[in-house]
């Protein structure tokens, strides 16, 4: 498990699934949250919430075509850990799933700034408590 936050008893969880999108040259995608969204100016990995009655694997799916224009196979997700994190309204299980393959050209649909980052400077860009734990298992990896 990566990074465990206070417990959230009572509190309504939420499944966000998360992705380490790699380049040729070993740089992991970032997105900066927009203004008027919530933990607005912080960085974090592309993905977004599972919705009820879907994989993981489709939540990235639907959200990478969404947000960054590019098509992933779910073959090409492969897991890697998970955050699970007690914010004050909810608790957050966050599975990071490492993709290496897409097709399209990443762009920024959603108004977000993305930034192509080296594992060794990931600690560089203000994130969200629960993405913190996930930096080292990616440093790790690559």
């Amino acid at each position: 498990m990566a990074g465990a936050g206070p417990s959230s008893p009572g509190r309504p969880l939420l499944l966000v699934a998360a992705v380490a999108l790699i380049d040729v040259d070993g740089r992991v995608l970032l997105a900066r949250r927009p203004e008027g969204k919530p933990m607005a100016g912080l960085w974090e990995f592309p993905g977004g919430k599972v919705e009820t009655g879907e994989r993981p694997e489709d939540a990235l799916i639907r959200e990478l075509a969404e947000e960054l224009g590019i098509q992933v196979h779910d073959s090409c997700l492969a897991p890697l850990t998970f955050a699970s994190h007690g914010y004050e309204a909810f608790h957050l299980l966050m599975p990071l799933y490492v993709c290496r393959r897409w097709n399209g050209e990443v762009r920024a649909l959603e108004g977000q700034e993305l930034a192509w980052v080296r594992p060794l400077r990931l600690g560089d860009y203000p994130m969200p408590p629960a993405d913190i734990p996930l930096i080292p298992m990616l440093r790790d990896l690559l």
